[in-house]
C-alpha cells in the first residue's frame, strides 16, 4: 500500500511553509463543502473546533489513544465526490504523532476496536498541496477501524498463539503476564524488592534468541529490571525454573531497545538459582 496519506507533521509543516505564497486558506469553502456532503448524505456528524467532522459508528472498548501511543488503523479514503485515492484493510502501523493533523485528532476521539468516519478540511490535512490523487485544498473522507492501540491486545493473541502453538498452558496475571511453573522450587520465595540469582535464556515468539546468561546465572535487584521480571520471578521459589511471556507494555513498550524490536513478545526460560 501507498500509505501516502499518513505522513509525518514535521514533513507537512515544511512543505506547507516552503513557500508562502502558495499557501492558500480553504477553510470556508472547504466547510460549505462538508455541510452540502452531510446533507445530501442524511450524515449526522459531531464537529470539533478545528474544523474535523468526526462520525462515530462503534466507540470501541480498548485503549484511547494519546500523543505518543502507536496506533494501527484500516481504513478506506475517499473525496466528496466518492472517489476513492487509498483503500488499506490490513491496517496501516505508525505513531499518532506522525499522522496529518485531521488524524492525530480524529483518532483520539475513538476507543481501541472502534470504527466511523472522519471528515477532514485541507488545513486539516495537506493544504494547498496536491498529493497523488489528492488535489490542492481537498477534503478528505477516512472510513476508519482503529485496530490496536499500542501492542497490549495485539501481543495477547501473539501470546495466546504461541502456547496453542507449542502444546503449553500458563497463568495469566493481572497485568497481562503470562508465566509456566516447571519447578516451583522449595527455598525463599523473592518479594519484588530482593536481589536475586537467575540463569535464563531471552527469546521471541518465533524461538529466536536474543540473549542469555551462563549456567551460575546473573544477580540484580527485581525493581531495577523490566516489569515482567520485577513481576514473574516473584512466582517462584529459590530453586524453581519455568518461563515468563511477556508482553511489550511489561518489557519495552513502543520502543526498540538494544537490538529488540519495539512492539515485542519476550520470552525468557528461567531458573530462579538464589534468592540473595
Amino acid at each position: 500500500m501507498k500509505n501516502t496519506l499518513l505522513i509525518a507533521i514535521t514533513l507537512l509543516f515544511i512543505t506547507s511553509c516552503s513557500k508562502t505564497e502558495d499557501v492558500i486558506d480553504y477553510s470556508v469553502e472547504n466547510d460549505a463543502e462538508i455541510q452540502a456532503y452531510i446533507t445530501d448524505n442524511n450524515i449526522d456528524a459531531e464537529k470539533s473546533t478545528s474544523g474535523l467532522y468526526y462520525i462515530i459508528d462503534e466507540q470501541g472498548t480498548g485503549e484511547k489513544p494519546v500523543l505518543g501511543d502507536r496506533v494501527k488503523v484500516a481504513y478506506k479514503g475517499y473525496l466528496t465526490d466518492g472517489s476513492v485515492f487509498e483503500n488499506n484493510t490490513e491496517g496501516y502501523d505508525t505513531y499518532l504523532d506522525n499522522l496529518i493533523y485531521g488524524w492525530l485528532e480524529g483518532l483520539q476521539y475513538f476507543n481501541e476496536g472502534g470504527t466511523g468516519t472522519l471528515i477532514i478540511p485541507a488545513h486539516l490535512g495537506y493544504g494547498s498541496r496536491s498529493t497523488d490523487d489528492i488535489p490542492a485544498g481537498s477534503v478528505i473522507i477516512f472510513d476508519i477501524e482503529l485496530i490496536y492501540v499500542n501492542y497490549k491486545t495485539e501481543n495477547d493473541q501473539q501470546i495466546v498463539q504461541y502456547l496453542e502453538d507449542n502444546d503449553l498452558t500458563a497463568e495469566k496475571s493481572d497485568s497481562g503476564l503470562y508465566y509456566i511453573i516447571e519447578e516451583e522450587g522449595t527455598g525463599d520465595q523473592p518479594t519484588q524488592t530482593d536481589n536475586v540469582t537467575v540463569a535464563y535464556e531471552g527469546y521471541y515468539t518465533d524461538e529466536e534468541s536474543f540473549d542469555s546468561s551462563d549456567a551460575s546465572g546473573v544477580s540484580f535487584d527485581l525493581n531495577q529490571v523490566i516489569a515482567g521480571w520485577t513481576e514473574g520471578i516473584t512466582y517462584f521459589k529459590e530453586g524453581g525454573s519455568g518461563k515468563l511471556l511477556i508482553p511489550a507494555h511489561l518489557a519495552y513498550g513502543n520502543y526498540y531497545y538494544n537490538g529488540i524490536p519495539a512492539g515485542s513478545v519476550l520470552i525468557f526460560d528461567i531458573d530462579l538459582i538464589s534468592v540473595n
